[in-house]
């Protein structure tokens, strides 16, 4: 793979996206170095509406989307479409992922303003949804068969009124998801995965699945990847209904009982996830990952209890008595602080970490997630040993991930 001139790469993405009977979605994302977009991540697809079929832009800023539709125009006329395309196209995105019908195409921006691409053809042309009621960029349709057998949607098709806040937690990690794995790959920091040897995600502590399985269905049916996911929990109850619902569905998966610290795997997974794991069981999880070499991990941390005893059983160093003084501030400096600490150790071991949002699931208000990708660059010491060491010295404690990792 080697590199081009950018603007001619992306005049090719430029002719696939505008071709509304070729594209099935193109998204942006990330930054070129020294420069800022003005959108963290944009979607792109084309919707059929009364009044004829228009291209879909969906924007993202820091904290909500954006949606916007614009007509195709007439030949030979100004099109709303191209122009509002052009527009992206300007703005110093460093990733652009472009899927059509028969194809699928990762376009990188080097340091030198070059491109990387990489293309590859999929298994059997894919039939585009069209439909304005997708127009939220849903990433997995309510009538999803994976949503269906999980108790989300009706047997018609239709999100349980009462199911919408998981819904929305399926959505929203297989966007982040789905953008960390493109970003990944087009880094050159995950493998490409093959038929005979799938993508391996563990998901550690997976409860009833529910992460794990709407994975699997999109990396493999929108993505078009290999994939096999493997579950760990502690429960034996849990890796039966997982089972029995993978065997159902026709899924490749598998089920592990056993505890996220000495869970055994028949080969280390690609990719590791945490979602919402209890206290230490969040540095257990990131342990075993940074143990595995995993390519990307994504973990979503759920109660901070281990710094925060901490905390309470140490001085406050000066001058920052009133970060403690009471109880609820305590506690969410202690979360902070946590989240803080582990992000750091993971760059010291050879990780790039972003501490993104995360929505709320029904289970927890805490939405943090850490998304780690393995570069393989490890810190010894500098600048970032210095601020770790700095402190857990000035407040006395000692994160239980780096206990582990010792």
């Amino acid at each position: 793979m080697a590199a081009e001139p950018l603007l001619r790469a992306l005049m090719r993405m430029r002719t696939l996206i505008l071709d509304p009977d070729v594209l099935v979605r193109a998204v942006a994302s990330g930054r070129q170095k020294g420069q800022h977009p003005r959108w963290k991540r944009v979607e792109l697809r084309y919707v059929d509406l009364k009044a004829g079929r228009h291209l879909q832009v969906t924007a993202y800023d820091e904290t909500q989307a954006h949606t916007s539709n614009y007509a195709l125009g007439e030949v030979g006329q100004p099109s709303p479409a191209r122009e509002a395309v052009d527009d992206l196209l300007d703005e110093p995105f460093a990733h652009w992922h472009v899927e059509t019908t028969t194809e699928q195409h990762q376009v990188r921006v080097t340091k030198k303003l070059e491109a990387m691409v990489h293309t590859t053809a999929r298994a059997e042309e894919v039939e585009v949804e069209r439909g304005h009621d997708r127009d939220k960029s849903r990433m997995l349709a309510e009538d999803d068969p994976v949503l269906i057998s999980l108790g989300i949607s009706t047997a018609e098709g239709r999100v349980k009124p009462s199911r919408q806040a998981k819904y929305r937690q399926v959505e929203e990690f297989l966007r982040l998801l789905d953008a960390s794995l493109t970003e990944a790959r087009s880094k050159g920091h995950l493998r490409k995965p093959t038929e005979a040897d799938p993508l391996r995600v563990v998901d550690l502590g997976c409860g009833n699945a529910y992460l794990t399985f709407a994975a699997q269905r999109y990396l493999t049916h929108v993505r078009g990847l290999p994939v096999h996911v493997t579950g760990v929990d502690v429960k034996q109850q849990s890796a039966e209904h997982n089972s029995r619902v993978a065997s159902e569905l026709g899924i490749d998966a598998s089920f592990v009982v056993g505890s996220i610290a000495e869970a055994t795997l028949p080969e280390p997974p690609d990719v590791v996830l945490a979602l919402h794991a209890c206290d230490t069981a969040t540095d257990e999880a990131l342990a075993r990952a940074v143990q595995w070499q995993a390519s990307l991990v994504l973990a979503a941390p759920c109660c901070h209890h281990d710094v925060a005893a901490q905390l309470r059983r140490t001085p406050t160093p000066a001058p920052y008595a009133m970060l403690t003084r009471h109880g609820i501030l305590r506690e969410r400096f202690a979360d902070t602080l946590t989240d803080a600490l582990r992000a750091s150790i993971l760059r010291l071991h050879g990780y790039r970490v972003d501490v993104v949002e995360f929505v709320e699931s029904e289970h927890t208000p805490r939405n943090t997630l850490l998304r780690a990708v393995r570069t393989g660059a490890v810190v010894k010491g500098g600048g970032v040993r210095k601020e770790y060491d700095d402190l857990v010295s000035t407040w006395g404690i000692r994160p239980r991930l780096a206990e582990l990792l010792d």
